[in-house]
């Protein structure tokens, strides 16, 4: 019995005097993990998946403003090709990026004379800016003073957009620096940051981009 009972209080002993885990260190422990991921995320939606846009100057007036902001989807493209309407963000020569529309698709051939934009010899529907063109026409005059190919330019009224390249124009069809200018040209899929999905700044204008 007294065998026994010294065993008892052996264990006993052994009980009490092993080491219990600090709360406080798993505690800070399972934070340090939480944010190591929380930052893994952010790079992986920031740089890989997502990003934010200011939009700057008129040029997609009346549809965007300046001080707007967007989401771009930056994996759009790497699953799908662009289509026309869609808005997107591109790597401008300046160096800088811009916001355009996609308004012909490669090995279309496209013409723009005034408010009537041709892709195969065939006028576009264009509801995005429909009641800027019929404002303008109530005035007295165009809406869009730019054509393309400017009168003469290689002696030909139509040019056909490359293989994995796209034509992109602003809304502001007077007011915007874009394929018409060949500065910039045709927009090779390379140069494609990525789609305008989403406005998220001002409040009152938030919600998805339609095509």
């Amino acid at each position: 019995m007294m065998e026994r009972r010294e065993q008892e209080v052996s264990a006993e002993t052994e009980n009490v005097a092993a080491p219990a885990k600090n709360p406080v260190k798993k505690e800070a422990w399972e934070w340090i993990k939480a944010l190591l991921i929380a930052a893994v995320l952010v790079f992986l939606i920031r740089w890989l998946l997502f990003a934010p846009f200011i939009v700057e100057g008129p040029s997609m007036e009346p549809n965007f403003h300046t001080g707007e902001r967007l989401i771009v989807n930056k994996i759009k493209y790497k699953f799908s090709e662009p289509k026309r309407g869609e808005v997107i963000v591109l790597h401008a020569p300046e160096g800088i990026d811009y916001i355009k529309r996609v308004v012909a698709l490669p090995g279309e051939t496209i013409k723009v004379d005034g408010d009537k934009v041709y892709v195969n010899d065939k006028v576009i529907e264009e509801p995005y800016i429909k009641e800027a063109i019929d404002n303008a026409v109530k005035e007295g005059h165009a809406y869009n003073r730019r054509n393309f190919p400017e009168p003469g330019s290689e002696g030909t009224t139509e040019i056909k957009v490359p293989d994995k390249s796209v034509f992109v124009m602003g809304d502001n069809r007077s007011n915007s620096k874009d394929s018409r200018f060949a500065e910039v040209g045709f927009v090779s899929y390379d140069k494609i940051v990525g789609r305008a999905d989403l406005v998220f700044w001002p409040l009152n204008k938030a919600g998805f981009v339609h095509f």
